[in-house]
């Protein structure tokens, strides 16, 4: 039963039905969009309305146009993110470092690394690539007290990364517990990840866990939402203790 009202304009409303489509694969990617004049049809709406809701889907990436035969889906599903994976097991991925500072974290990353008022942390900043465009701006915070002196606080990419640094400090990386949100980007967000108009990001706050759940890292990840699906996989070993 419904409990409130979309206010949104007609256009953005006519987009999201289509996006929803597209995401859902029940368009295709590659398939071929129905006339303007069975979208005016469906949608009971203006020539206008449906082209601007047409610029919008194109402006996100989710459609392009072809000259004289038509509008089509992007031929590139979303790309599924396993939430256990830094980065997908891809040679068109690759990572650029932007810098490494050691600062006073934001408040839900120094409760998560368990720091008192005060205490401080390396952070270090990197932008996700696909193919050369930016997929995700990612933000790893070490304890100063863990980082200090080793890779981790120096500038230039780690050989064989973070959890062999950490696990040779004695901090082997155990488990990891993920906490997504989804909001409007930031000034800077939209300028690093050319993000379209009004696109939404997702962030993710993963917290790495050492032996005896010692909380070792904890990295804020945030993506463009047109472009992402995030897939978390689970062990159900007592499938009735989830009735309700």
């Amino acid at each position: 039963m419904p409990r409130g009202t979309d206010h949104r304009p007609r256009y953005e409303q006519v987009a999201a039905e289509l996006r929803e489509q597209i995401l859902t694969g029940d368009l295709a990617p590659g398939a071929q969009l129905p006339s303007t004049a069975q979208l005016m049809a469906r949608f009971d709406a203006a020539n206008a309305t449906i082209q601007r809701a047409l610029k919008s889907l194109k402006d996100e990436g989710f459609l392009n146009s072809r000259v004289g035969k038509g509008v089509y889906v992007r031929n590139q599903p979303p790309l599924v993110i396993d939430t256990g994976a830094y980065l997908p097991p891809d040679g068109s991925f690759s990572y650029e470092l932007i810098d490494v500072e050691t600062l006073s974290p934001p408040a839900d990353v120094a409760a998560a690394l368990g720091l008192a008022d005060g205490e401080e942390a390396v952070r270090r900043r990197r932008i996700l690539l696909h193919d050369g465009q930016p997929l995700e701006l990612s933000a790893s915070y070490y304890p100063a007290d863990i980082a200090a002196n080793t890779a981790l606080s120096k500038p230039g990419k780690i050989k064989g990364g973070a959890p062999k640094v950490l696990a040779g400090l004695g901090l082997p990386q155990r488990a990891f517990v993920d906490r997504v949100s989804a909001r409007p980007p930031t000034r800077e967000e939209v300028e690093m990840l050319d993000l379209p108009v009004r696109t939404p990001v997702i962030r993710q706050l993963r917290v790495v866990l050492s032996d005896d759940d010692r909380p070792v890292e904890a990295s804020v990840l945030v993506k463009g939402a047109h472009l992402y699906e995030l897939q978390f996989r689970r062990l159900v070993s007592d499938p009735e203790a989830n009735d309700v």
